[in-house]
């Protein structure tokens, strides 16, 4: 291996090498920018979940999928804020969840985009909540999806 022996040459081949790691840490970000994070529970009383990145992070999906009882309720997403009850909020409510009647929400690319109601501080939490119209009886399973946000 040839050695750089101007100082010109020496800093001509740090600023290629910098450059190289420049790129693959842009790679590196922007594959875990686009990867997605599964997060999951299940029961068979009241839904009251939360689902959190320790960074700040974007909701992808939720679903959920009821078995046996009968009945529905609403199924609500909100934002458990990491600063104070005063800035949690009702993101989405789904009137009519539970038998015969799962929960598949996808949020969209455009949706995204900050600023977006679905980006979410690292002290943050997704909230999910739901009443079950025949506890005991009805089981839930939830998985959400979470992925890292620039």
């Amino acid at each position: 291996m040839n050695m750089p022996n101007k100082p010109s040459d020496i800093l001509q081949a740090a600023q290629v090498g910098f450059l190289s790691q420049d790129i693959e840490m842009a790679a590196t970000r922007d594959r875990q920018l686009r990867t997605v994070l599964r997060q999951s529970s299940a029961g068979s009383g009241n839904i009251d979940a939360t689902y959190f990145l320790d960074r700040k992070f974007r909701l992808v999906f939720v679903r959920c999928h009821f078995v046996g009882g009968l009945g529905t309720a609403p199924f609500v997403i909100s934002i458990d804020s990491g600063l104070g009850a005063a800035l949690d909020a009702r993101l989405f409510t789904i009137t009519l969840a539970g038998k015969d009647k799962d929960v598949h929400l996808r949020i969209e690319g455009a949706d995204r985009d900050d600023p977006s109601p679905w980006t979410f501080q690292a002290d943050d939490r997704v909230r999910i909540q739901w009443t079950n119209p025949d506890s005991g009886n009805m089981t839930w399973g939830v998985e959400v999806g979470l992925s890292l946000a620039a």
